[in-house]
């Protein structure tokens, strides 16, 4: 499991390990040599092969020496050092290091910055290892400079820089009009790890490789957006190391997401899957109900029920035949608030509820939602959109609430359920999503990029995707759909939440490869990638 940790979360496992594991000598040719290694999996290096290092004066240049030096040596590249200001190869802590005699420049004595502008256009690769997490911002002097000579060497380019779970690909030879690749040792430099604040000197990173643990920032914009693909070296620390260990927030990757699928049984049958029910849709909103459903349909529950006004299963009903349907009393196109009282009767019999996904905001509507909850005989609840409207408007809407219900807000539903504003909910989701979790005994899917799935007891986890993919009207109501069939299969209310976050991430990369462009995905395209998404998980299964 992937771990994300504070910048002092960090630095107090550091210490711990030093004090009784590993010392900073040896935790820093490990991370030298791991950053090599995972260069050398990521680009095809030749001989031919340029390589620029960018070197500040502190343990992240430090690391950068290491794998400038274990690179030259195993790889025959021709690797050039650029430093930042001028440091004695006898600090780093490989006794063979002098042995390899590679091109130098310092920042000081190149005049006009000629000699960086030249190394940085013949670059194949540069490797930026001025700043590590202890970066101060904004940066000034001579790294700000540095940055910006470099970064005006380098071609203009528009290319879509990715997390995801997915190794970078090798990229073709370049030519002379190309983007060099950039790795970045440890962080980009000049970011905020903590809070995700970027400089404007700062390089996006295509990759980087960051060490014991991911941290918060990497998931924070802008600095989500210069971080690339992201790999991670517990430098040997063991995954059980008790300060490591300790840390109570973590990436879903495809390993854990796979671990986390419900069962199959191959003599199971529907009543084996979960019955899952939806209190969905209204006159103006049919579509939501419709893109719930189906997505609680091919999240593998054995049984979808769709409670909704006669106008809606009527239009549902005509393209979506797997569910069964459970007619709700209405006024003006919009559910009654009479129809609690059905619902609490048939949802007895289900292993899920969900709650939410284009109700409206009609007034009836909100008092059926207020009465409904009221109830504290309801299978585990999931409760989405505007039925998280409707308990905005109610002081202390949480405390009808049983502990293990999941609500999935998006930023501006978030700051009308807290009262704050969407900035300050955008400037630490992180700290937003474990604060409230735990001050309403909920899980919290704080939707976004990154999403941010939070549990009560203070366990937090990131989804690993930002894809513009999902920015688009009823992507909320198929994951909406998913999580509540996933909860129906018996899987507990935080780690469903996690792998309907993740399956739903997913499956919008996968719809975005299917129509050849992310600008053109629609909610209906994610319904169709949601078996290749759990396909894909399948072979990740233990």
């Amino acid at each position: 499991m992937t771990k994300v940790a504070s910048v002092n979360e960090v630095r107090e496992i550091e210490a711990a390990a030093d004090r009784s594991l590993l010392s900073y000598a040896q935790m820093m040719i490990q991370a030298g040599v791991d950053a090599s290694a995972q260069l050398q999996s990521s680009v095809a290096i030749t001989s031919k092969t340029t390589i620029l290092f960018l070197i500040g004066k502190g343990n992240n240049g430090g690391d950068g020496l290491v794998m400038a030096h274990d690179l030259a040596r195993h790889t025959r590249a021709d690797v050039r050092l650029y430093l930042l200001t001028e440091r004695d190869i006898r600090d780093i802590p490989l006794p063979d290091l002098a042995d390899e005699d590679l091109p130098t420049a310092v920042f000081a004595s190149d005049r006009d910055k000629l000699q960086l502008a030249q190394w940085a256009r013949e670059a194949d690769v540069i490797v930026d290892a001025i700043f590590g997490i202890g970066a101060r911002l904004p940066l000034r002097g001579s790294a700000a400079e540095l940055l910006n000579c470099v970064r005006d060497c380098l071609p203009r380019m528009s290319a879509k820089v990715q997390l995801s779970a997915v190794r970078p690909t090798r990229p073709e030879p370049r030519h002379a009009d190309s983007r060099p690749f950039i790795f970045a040792v440890d962080c980009p430099s000049g970011i905020d790890c903590d809070s995700g604040r970027a400089d404007p000197a700062a390089l996006a990173a295509d990759l980087t490789m960051t060490f014991i643990a991911a941290k918060r920032g990497y998931f924070v914009f802008p600095a989500a957006g210069l971080v690339g693909e992201l790999a991670i070296s517990r430098i040997g620390l063991p995954h059980d190391f008790g300060a490591l260990k300790r840390l109570s927030a973590s990436v879903v990757d495809g390993a854990l997401a796979a671990s986390l699928l419900p069962p199959r049984p191959l003599d199971g049958h529907k009543g084996s899957f979960g019955k899952v029910m939806l209190a969905v849709g209204s006159s103006n909103y049919i579509g939501a109900a419709a893109l719930a459903g189906e997505s609680a349909c091919r999240s593998g529950a054995g049984l979808v029920t769709i409670a909704a006004t006669r106008q809606v299963i009527g239009m549902v009903a005509s393209g979506l035949r797997e569910p069964t349907w459970l007619p709700l009393a209405e006024t003006d196109g919009a559910i009654n608030e009479s129809a609690s009282a059905t619902l609490t009767e048939a949802a007895a019999a289900y292993n899920a509820l969900l709650i939410g996904c284009g109700l409206g905001l009609h007034a009836s509507t909100r008092g059926f939602v207020w009465r409904l909850l009221q109830d504290d005989a309801l299978p585990p609840l999931i409760i989405d959109a505007d039925a998280l409207n409707s308990l905005s408007a109610r002081s202390e809407w949480w405390r009808p609430l049983p502990e293990d219900t999941i609500i999935t807000p998006h930023s501006g539903e978030m700051a009308r359920l807290t009262g704050r504003s969407m900035t300050e909910i955008n400037s630490d989701r992180w700290k937003v999503a474990r604060q409230y979790a735990e001050a309403w005994g909920l899980v919290v899917v704080l939707k976004g990029a990154h999403t941010i799935v939070a549990a009560a007891d203070g366990r937090t986890s990131v989804i690993p995707f930002k894809t513009d993919a999902l920015a688009t009207a009823g992507t909320g109501d198929v994951l909406a759909g998913l999580i509540a069939g996933l909860r129906a299969q018996g899987g507990n209310a935080y780690d469903s939440a996690r792998l309907g976050a993740y399956g739903h991430a997913l499956a919008g990369t996968i719809a975005a490869d299917s129509v050849r462009s992310s600008r053109s995905v629609i909610a209906g395209d994610l319904l169709a990638a949601i078996g290749p998404a759990f396909h894909q998980l399948e072979r990740n299964s233990p």
